[in-house]
């Protein structure tokens, strides 16, 4: 199937290429239009519509989604791989401003189980121990191969999904 895709997209890349030689020529025709040459004109018009048809067969069989906002970026003249380093370190942003939060609530629940602990230690020592315990069995249950599932898939509880 991927191979296929792979094939109708190189087929779209050749008639795309193809197009655009034939449209540089025709600009070429065109501007140093003369009478003479309106024959010349007309045939490289009518080799660009075959192009154009091509390219737009060849397209059917590509299934690309190419997101607006790329559209957008390379029509107001920039560069795509731009678009792809911006959404890039877009990502890197968040993704530290994530971590910052995770941080945060880690220290606050260091915090909270000092300030537990001083008043309550006995409570606070139970806590602990039952804490432990249950990562343990989640390792264990972790560990285990679920069957059907051997490709390690995680199986979701009913009452997580929507």
């Amino acid at each position: 199937m991927e191979s296929n895709s792979k094939m109708a997209l190189a087929g779209m890349e050749e008639s795309l290429h193809s197009a655009l030689a034939t449209l540089h020529q025709l600009h070429c025709s065109v501007s140093s239009f003369t009478l003479p040459s309106q024959l010349l004109v007309l045939e490289r018009l009518n080799e660009l519509v075959k192009d154009l048809n091509l390219m737009q067969s060849s397209s059917n069989q590509c299934n690309l989604e190419i997101p607006v906002e790329v559209i957008r970026f390379i029509d107001e003249g920039k560069n795509p791989d731009e678009f792809t380093k911006d959404l890039l370190n877009h990502c890197i942003q968040r993704n530290q401003a994530t971590k910052g939060k995770v941080d945060a609530f880690k220290a606050l629940r260091k915090h909270i189980l000092e300030e537990v602990e001083e008043a309550f230690p006995e409570e606070t020592e139970t806590y602990r121990m039952l804490r432990t315990a249950s990562a343990l069995e989640s390792r264990r249950s972790a560990a285990q191969p679920i069957p059907g599932l051997s490709n390690g898939d995680a199986r979701v509880k009913p009452e997580h999904t929507g």
